[in-house]
């Protein structure tokens, strides 16, 4: 398990960093997206989604729990779990259409279903560091040659 850190002074390197993130992720990735409110997880995830090919405006599913976009050769499932309690409550199959083969999900506010999404591959933590800056860390869950490709694609943004 590796762990880069990375500062952004704007939102065009968060997008940028989410971009070479996207170029490390595979079909069936989960990517958990840690952050206050405001941290600049939703930019991550456009960065991220536009370099998976998705042509749409990419906003904050908050009110929506999900929303899934077309990218080039995969489905990027955007999901923000703010709202709920947790997903004991829910209907079992909530996040069957944005996890599994063919997608890439990014998942904001990632602790309300962390059985449903154990099998995270990366998990991003956003936190302010005044004005447009961000710090940013990234940190690795899957197998050697998982984190051999993130953190070659994450270095070469340093």
């Amino acid at each position: 398990m590796a762990t880069r850190i990375v500062e952004t002074s704007d939102s065009r390197q968060t997008e940028a960093l989410g971009a070479k993130l996207a170029g490390a992720l595979r079909p069936g990735d989960i990517v958990l997206v840690r952050g206050e409110l405001g941290a600049g997880k939703t930019t991550l995830v456009r960065g991220a989604a536009r370099a998976l090919g998705v042509s749409d405006a990419v906003t904050s599913p908050t009110f929506a729990i999900g929303h899934r976009y077309r990218g080039s050769d995969v489905t990027v499932s955007h999901l923000d779990l703010y709202r709920l309690a947790g997903l004991g409550e829910e209907e079992p199959a909530l996040l069957d259409d944005y996890l599994g083969p063919g997608r890439i999900a990014f998942v904001e506010w990632p602790q309300e279903a962390s059985v449903e999404l154990r099998d995270a591959r990366v998990v991003v933590t956003l936190t302010h560091q005044g004005g447009e800056r961000r710090r940013i860390e990234v940190c690795e869950l899957g197998s050697e040659r998982d984190d051999v490709e993130v953190s070659a694609s994450l270095e070469a943004s340093r």
